[in-house]
């Protein structure tokens, strides 16, 4: 797939590493990895203001959609537009569950799953190594 933003991995790991990114940010956004549960710096986060992508400071999650999933994520019920993110069915583990990425620049975030509160129904749970979080 191609992307509005399309870098190297060397690229990527560079511009990652100038921005402060925690180490498991490449592989996280790079190439799908998962976050531990209950390890993720905004898991916690109650602050006012809008989640972006670490990789290309996209705006991708308002805070006032997030909320207290208990899965040991960052969850939020919708993103911050519909042509924010992007999905694909994701194989992987021998689950078959929905990928969700940064529309811009292809960066892995997490996955989005159908039980979540209303008024979307829907639970985007996502790595907080894939997030930067700007206040209001």
């Amino acid at each position: 797939m191609t992307y509005k933003i399309e870098k190297t991995d060397a690229q990527w790991k560079a511009l990652l590493a100038e921005k402060g990114a925690e180490p498991r940010a490449f592989e996280v956004t790079r190439h799908e990895a998962t976050e531990r549960a209950y390890t993720g710096k905004l898991e916690d986060n109650k602050a006012d203001g809008v989640y972006k992508c670490i990789c290309c400071d996209k705006p991708l999650f308002d805070a006032s959609t997030k909320f207290e999933s208990g899965c040991g994520w960052p969850s939020y019920f919708q993103p911050i537009d519909e042509a924010a993110v992007g999905t694909k069915v994701d194989g992987m583990l021998g689950m078959r569950r929905t990928e969700v990425h940064c529309a811009d620049c292809g960066a892995h975030l997490g996955h989005v799953f159908e039980d979540g509160p209303a008024p979307t129904g829907l639970r985007y749970c996502m790595n907080s190594a894939s997030l930067n979080f700007s206040p209001k």
